[in-house]
């Protein structure tokens, strides 16, 4: 099993849109950005005075003859174990993109990988008995790059077995792989029957 490089002429071929360097930049940005913030929690959350505990005299001593300030109760912001002024509140981060955008960052992400020679193609990749060390080998026989993304229509059950420990390989479908992925991956290996689901997200 071989690896053939993936060129600009073969992705024409296979019906892949492509754009250069002058376009979708931004596109791209606005991806990633949306990504990275679609995986905060948001659950951030202090007490305000009212949430905090602590009794609910007015004042916590007399107002005047002790020499000191007047206070309130002991659960302004000024007491430790008081309430929090303007702190953070449980809020949703989630930033929506249009379908033009992200198909605009794939065809972005893909023209550059394919323009730099990291992108390769095989006719199918499957690991038979289920095992790590056959998965190693595979993978190795096609690229020496450390992190590897794999991406085919489907994968069976033994080649995702054989992969699940090898943190810097990456199994994903043609349909939901992202470029956030595509970005991190030293050598892109697809597998000939995801050429016609890329060709589609990206027309």
């Amino acid at each position: 099993m071989s690896a053939n490089t993936f060129t600009l002429e073969a992705a024409a071929a296979a019906n892949i849109q492509l754009v250069g360097s002058d376009k979708g930049s931004q596109a791209v940005h606005d991806l990633i950005v949306a990504y990275q913030a679609n995986r905060r929690t948001g659950s951030a959350n202090s007490k305000t005075r009212a949430e905090v505990s602590g009794n609910n005299k007015k004042m916590i001593f007399r107002q005047k003859g002790t020499g000191n300030a007047r206070h309130g109760d002991k659960r302004a912001p000024i007491f430790v174990g008081g309430g929090v002024v303007f702190g953070p509140r449980p809020c949703d981060y989630t930033k929506k993109v249009n379908k033009s955008t992200r198909r605009l960052a794939l065809r972005r992400v893909l023209g550059d990988l394919i323009a730099a020679s990291k992108v390769s193609t095989v006719a199918e990749f499957s690991v038979a008995d289920g095992k790590t060390k056959s998965f190693i080998k595979a993978v190795k026989d096609l690229t020496d790059a450390r992190k590897v993304l794999i991406v085919a229509a489907s994968f069976d059950d033994s080649t995702y077995l054989a992969g699940r420990n090898v943190q810097e390989v990456l199994l994903m479908t043609a349909a939901e792989v992202n470029i956030e992925q595509l970005m991190n991956a030293d050598a892109v290996i697809l597998v000939d029957n995801a050429l016609e689901t890329l060709a589609s997200r990206t027309a």
